[in-house]
């Protein structure tokens, strides 16, 4: 999700929750995203790496005690801004996994584009040099075996066409990152199949049967998150069925009566106005994306 200001390295903390197994710690900063720490036996991983490198050292200064004694591994789920920037701060030797498709979003003239843009408007991006993965698999999974844990990364396509999601199967703990998100996540584009990409991996994650699912946005790990995500694309499929198609075409239709993000979710009296205008952008986002689906006869869920 977009920054709600600059997040300063002072801001940073060290967090869990209930239940949670102790060999995970959340890394937090600010509202702007987590990232997760996992301690296994035979290394530690790294789920992502903040937004920028000053983060990533911050991080991995408070983490020096865990970090000590074993080799770290990092995951990038995926090549959104606020989840990699912060590589350029590993040590050099540090092995980095992603899909493989984070290579073609890399590849994009529009990544470069996307740092120049962030470095005009806020001067803690100048330092940010994009770092590729050292490691990339195909396909839809890839494990690393800690020894008392292990990290089963899925290809979970649909809010990117690279992320990953990492299954702990020991603790029945999900790192679903950015596929299951809340309030609500954010598919790809309006294409029918990026939707539908979305949709099945939300799904797959709810036939894992997790006890824990962390995301990077919303702070929270309820599974129930899950199974909200999913109800969310069911009403909006609904309601777009349910009205004619002079209504289904309008412009500006997530602002009328009956399809506007509040009439499908719960939001937080208190949640920031920024962060509100945040995900009333991603309601529209996933409302065009439905909406085409419904035009073109194609089934999502």
């Amino acid at each position: 999700m977009e920054s709600q200001g600059s997040v300063t390295e002072e801001e940073l903390e060290l967090t869990t929750y209930v239940g949670l197994d102790k060999r995970l710690v959340i890394i937090r900063a600010g509202d702007e995203v987590d990232s997760v720490l996992v301690c296994a036996e035979r290394f530690n991983v790294l789920v992502d790496t903040l937004a920028t490198p000053a983060l990533c050292a911050r991080a991995l200064d408070i983490l020096s005690d865990r970090l000590r004694d074993k080799p770290l591994v990092v995951i990038n789920s995926h090549m959104d801004w606020d989840h990699f920037w912060g590589n350029s701060a590993l040590d050099d030797n540090t092995q980095i996994i992603a899909h493989d498709e984070a290579i073609r979003r890399l590849d994009d003239p529009g990544s470069e584009r996307e740092l120049a843009e962030k470095r005009s408007r806020e001067s803690r991006f100048e330092d940010v040099k994009i770092v590729r993965p050292t490691i990339t698999f195909k396909g839809q999974g890839l494990s690393l075996h800690g020894g008392d844990l292990t990290l089963e990364l899925l290809h979970t396509p649909g809010h990117t066409p690279d992320h990953v999601a990492v299954w702990i199967p020991e603790i029945r703990t999900c790192l679903a990152v950015d596929t299951v998100e809340h309030p609500i996540p954010e598919v790809w584009s309006r294409s029918p199949d990026d939707l539908r990409e979305l949709c099945a991996s939300i799904k797959q994650i709810r036939d894992l049967y997790p006890r824990h699912v962390v995301l990077a946005h919303g702070q929270t790990s309820d599974p129930q998150v899950v199974d909200r995500n999913l109800d969310y694309f069911t009403e909006l499929r609904d309601a777009v069925a349910a009205v004619e198609y002079a209504t289904v075409i309008q412009e500006g239709l997530d602002e009328k009566r009956g399809f506007e993000l509040e009439d499908f979710v719960e939001i937080d009296p208190e949640m920031p106005l920024e962060t509100k205008a945040f995900y009333r952008q991603c309601h529209r986002s996933n409302l065009n994306a439905v909406v085409a689906a419904h035009l073109s006869g194609v089934e999502f869920l």
